[in-house]
């Protein structure tokens, strides 16, 4: 399918306008992560009337908080979970494809400080090629010391004995959220921002609809819709809390959140464009070091968490870890002071459930992803991760089929969809490693420049222009939409973010904006700086 180009204007008023009309839709998405978004384009797709609302903004949550990879899952492959491995691949490749402004492939090197580390991982590595086929990016390469500090400059070089090379994916997770909202908004589907639900609706004991508010205004509004996904990423069980309430049965906790954590360092820690990969390190975990945005994102770690904070702040002993391990591994060690931004991610990972006799199932807690539904018809998804969010997507669609929720309708249609922004096919595209600028918007830059403060750079990547066309057609409400989704400012420079936020408020509001929440930014923006200045 060909690109949407003419970009929809996201007028707050408008919005609201349409969530107010009484009808009855025939899917309604309550979450606008990656999930929920691609949910919402899927059945857009097929012709449902879809509406989806996002009770803070577009992919707040953790679909802006990954480690940039598209991926098919090295360590899944170590795992032998094959069939994982092979739809990710896959996807991987579908994700690339329709959207190459913002999803682009990197090569990573595996570097090996004892002699039996290349071979061992080049084999797996030569297997995950294979499963690839015609999906894959680049062949695995073994290296020897002198080839493998050619592509990663940044490595220590003591005790280096040479290194593999193989071939992923990275992207702007946040934008390309942002490109999967307005492509569904382009086929149909109606999309709500900073608009909390409140509680479920029931009819005859089935869930029917639900109640929502505007966070700006307060203005509650009433939905119906012939079935309801619950895409709420980590926060699920609050949701599926009161589907089960309503019909008087319990249910289980889905959700067993853990975090990740995230360092940004300037690129003079590991120039050139390949991206570091230390698969196990001296205590078992995995180190990344990945180029993104002209900066260095060092991470991360996996740590299990009891709660599922809107804020998660990262644990002393991860910051120790991240730069701990990235002293064994680069040739110049960051320290604390070198942190531009740091930033932690929720994963929902899916506990196991009881089966109906009451035993616990047998599987681990699992990245897969899970579909299901609650006694009262709330379909719940969770799970799962950035890369395969269309497939996910698609098993949603089939389960509320079987359910008998929607009607059954040909999958697929989002397959070769390009998204909103998508150069045509050979077009010179920017690597998504380099600094960000206008290359980000792809086949809308010209747009973008046509706006007023084309030419009025705030900092390097972000223009007056880009501020208001965030406004206008890309759903920014806040101070934080702007810096932190809309331009990735806050993740690659806190303290930078810190600084723009009052010219930033400034334009929202020439742009009709009337609540930048601008006092809450300012917390959150010393929150990402905290690793570099502790206390401030």
């Amino acid at each position: 399918m060909t690109p949407i180009t003419a970009p929809l204007p996201t007028v707050r008023s408008e919005l609201l306008a349409k969530l107010a009309e009484d009808r009855l839709y025939d899917l309604a998405v309550v979450g606008g992560g990656a999930t929920g978004l691609g949910v919402a384009l899927d059945a857009a797709s097929r012709g449902f009337s879809v509406v989806l609302l996002e009770a803070n903004d577009f992919a707040k949550g953790s679909s802006s908080r990954a480690t940039k990879l598209v991926h098919g899952g090295v360590r899944y492959l170590a795992q032998g979970n094959l069939s994982l491995v092979r739809e990710a691949l896959h996807e991987r490749a579908v994700l690339l494809a329709n959207a190459p402004h913002l999803a682009q492939p990197l090569p990573f090197v595996m570097p090996a400080y004892r002699w039996w580390e290349a071979p061992f991982y080049g084999i797996g590595l030569t297997a995950y090629d294979l499963l690839a086929g015609s999906s894959g990016l680049g062949r695995t390469q073994l290296m020897g010391r002198a080839k493998t500090l050619e592509r990663l400059p940044g490595a220590a070089p003591q005790g280096l004995k040479g290194g593999v090379q193989y071939w992923d994916g990275q992207f702007d997770d946040a934008r390309l959220a942002l490109a999967l909202a307005r492509t569904a908004a382009a086929r149909g589907a109606l999309l709500v921002n900073h608009c909390p639900v409140d509680t479920l609706l029931y009819d005859g004991g089935k869930v029917s609809g639900l109640l929502c508010h505007d966070a700006e205004s307060g203005q509650t509004f009433t939905l119906r819709a012939r079935c309801v996904v619950n895409a709420t990423g980590v926060w699920v069980d609050a949701l599926r809390a009161q589907d089960s309430a309503a019909s008087g049965q319990p249910a289980e906790p889905l959700v067993s959140p853990s975090q990740g954590v995230h360092l940004v360092v300037d690129a003079e820690f590991m120039p050139g464009a390949h991206a570091l990969l230390v698969p196990r390190t001296s205590d078992g975990r995995v180190l990344f070091a990945v180029p993104w945005l002209g900066k260095v994102v060092l991470g991360t770690t996996d740590t299990p968490r009891a709660d599922a904070l809107a804020e998660p702040k990262p644990f002393r002993e991860e910051i120790d870890f991240i730069l701990g391990e990235s002293a064994r591994y680069l040739r110049r060690a960051p320290q604390a002071r070198d942190v531009r931004s740091t930033w932690v991610g929720l994963r929902p990972l899916v506990r196991p459930q009881s089966s109906p006799g009451g035993a616990a199932a047998t599987k681990k807690i699992s990245r897969e992803h899970t579909v299901l539904s609650g006694p009262g018809g709330l379909v719940t998804v969770t799970g799962g991760k950035w890369t395969t969010y269309r497939a996910m997507a698609e098993d949603v669609l089939r389960h509320c089929a079987d359910e008998g929720l929607l009607q059954a309708r040909p999958a697929g249609g989002t397959n070769d969809l390009r998204l909103v922004g998508a150069p045509q096919d050979g077009q010179a595209l920017q690597t998504i490693g380099h600094a960000p600028g206008i290359h980000l918007y792809g086949s809308e830059a010209t747009l973008v420049q046509a706006l007023p403060g084309a030419d009025v750079w705030l900092a390097p990547g972000l223009s007056e222009a880009m501020v208001r066309f965030a406004v206008r057609h890309e759903y920014a409400r806040t101070v934080e939409d702007v810096l932190a989704r809309r331009s990735r400012m806050l993740f690659l420079d806190a303290a930078e973010a810190g600084r723009l936020a009052a010219r930033v408020a400034e334009l929202l509001a020439e742009e009709g904006v009337s609540h930048p929440d601008t006092a809450a930014f300012e917390v959150l923006w010393r929150q990402f700086d905290a690793t570099r200045t502790p206390g401030a």
